[in-house]
């Protein structure tokens, strides 16, 4: 009778198993990285979710090109920031109009939301996160915000907020 051949799982020098992390994972280690867990950390918890797999030939060899694949969108991606971070700071303000009073005070305020979709509006792709203020704008003037690009790219527009123009009803 013949014995039936189990993958073998590499022990490490603590006695738990061996593995290849496919993704970071928190408080464990980078993708790429070789780490020894326990076994029902690995069987029940990594190995199922896709987190690692094990330190074979073929495994190690794909996750190389993996890694480079992702390396490569990473690069791509931070120039494409550097070069919005430039556009941005080509244009000289936003304007955007609220509803105010006569002493500028606003009746509501103007937030991320407003300021981002101003700059799409100026086909700058600016998500409303990206927008780093310390709080809203309720009054009338000009305004220095700083944007948050990815990447620790950072960008600053000039933004005039101004009363909105009243129409006359007849």
């Amino acid at each position: 009778m013949k014995a039936l051949k189990r993958k073998q799982i590499l022990k490490g020098k603590h006695g738990g198993m061996q593995l290849v992390l496919t993704e970071d994972v928190p408080h464990l280690g980078k993708q790429g990285e070789v780490v020894e867990v326990k076994a029902g950390y690995g069987r029940n918890y990594l190995l199922p979710n896709g987190l690692a797999t094990l330190p074979t030939q073929h495994n190690l060899k794909l996750l190389e090109l993996y890694r480079r694949r992702v390396e490569q969108a990473r690069e791509a991606k931070i120039a494409d920031l550097k070069a919005l971070a430039e556009q941005i700071n080509k244009v000289p303000h936003l304007t955007i109009e609220a509803n105010a009073n006569e002493e500028g005070h606003l009746y509501g305020s103007v937030g991320a939301t407003e300021i981002s979709r101003s700059l799409k509006g100026k086909n700058l792709k600016v998500e409303e996160d990206m927008v780093k203020l310390e709080g809203v704008i309720k009054e009338c003037a000009l305004y220095e915000v700083n944007l948050n690009l990815g990447y620790d790219i950072e960008a600053k527009v000039k933004v005039m907020v101004v009363p909105q123009k009243q129409t006359e009803k007849k």
